[in-house]
């Protein structure tokens, strides 16, 4: 499991960074900490959100402890990269701090736009796929990579609809930003699931498309069926349930296809006991181990 990521992508700016390990984690949540202190070697790496910890404080502290056991992944949920306005200074200030300080092995943040008219919403809302929303998205995608001096990872989203506007698929908008940037791939399975069950695309000529050896981390997480208004059943990605038996198979597709890659399991709400988390890192060590054995 001690096998490290090479850097994929062609940007120029950043020297090589540390990497994840070839492991699988979860993300960190204060009611497990005493328990994973207890016996570290459950899980390989831990990933945090990287709004819960950039005002210092007992968190951030907390967090330089958690560093120096663990490699640290961050995940940003705010940069709202998919918008129309100008980055908000202040909040990259913020993150720089952040990752200078705890240095973490990976930092990925969201194809997607949270704020507008000084405004954060509480949600991670789509972008539309054509050419004008790819350059801007590219063009911010490398001002925070500059500001940070490293590269980040691009997490695919679970989108529940699709815009008129839509010129470019998915897959190959996604692989596009890679090629300019060289930014890497937080590739979530279960997004990629709710999304082709959604939209009904076809998962492996979605992963045919994108670069796999730029995927940096996988995100498994749970998701919910629901109806819309027409009575049409709608997948919604969650993070509040068990991983399903559909995205393990879609996992499995991915590691015959790129090798094992860092693995995180994702639970943000409905947060069960330590122990049926871990259920589910073992049983992704289990197919990850698997497919190194091929990859050997």
């Amino acid at each position: 499991m001690g096998r490290k990521l090479e850097n994929a992508g062609g940007s120029p700016f950043a020297p090589i960074q540390p990497e994840l390990p070839f492991g699988v984690g979860v993300g960190l949540k204060r009611l497990h900490l005493a328990q994973l202190l207890a016996n570290p070697d459950n899980v390989d790496f831990v990933e945090v959100h990287a709004e819960n910890f950039m005002m210092g404080g007992v968190n951030h502290e907390m967090l330089v402890d958690v560093s120096q056991k663990w490699p640290v992944s961050i995940h940003g949920v705010a940069l709202s990269l998919g918008g129309n306005e100008p980055l908000d200074k202040d909040h990259l200030a913020r993150l720089k701090y952040l990752v200078d300080t705890i240095r973490p092995a990976a930092f990925s943040e969201h194809i997607a736009w949270s704020r507008h008219g000084g405004a954060y919403f509480n949600d991670l809302l789509p972008v539309p796929y054509n050419k004008p929303s790819l350059v801007r998205l590219c063009e911010r995608v490398e001002e925070v990579q500059q500001y940070l001096g490293r590269r980040m990872l691009l997490e695919n989203p679970a989108t529940y609809v699709r815009f008129r506007s839509d010129a470019i698929f998915e897959a190959d908008f996604i692989a596009e930003l890679v090629h300019r940037t060289g930014c890497g791939i937080l590739l979530d399975v279960n997004n990629l699931y709710v999304s082709t069950e959604n939209h009904g695309w076809d998962a492996k000529d979605w992963l045919s498309r994108i670069q796999l050896d730029a995927v940096g981390e996988i995100h498994l997480a749970g998701h919910e069926a629901s109806d819309d208004d027409d009575g049409g059943r709608v997948l919604v990605d969650t993070h509040g349930a068990e991983i399903v038996e559909g995205v393990w198979n879609l996992y499995s597709d991915v590691l015959a296809k790129a090798g094992p890659r860092p693995t995180l399991i994702e639970r943000d709400n409905d947060i069960p006991p330590l122990d049926v988390l871990l259920q589910e890192v073992n049983f992704a060590r289990f197919l990850t181990q698997s497919a190194a054995e091929v990859y050997a």
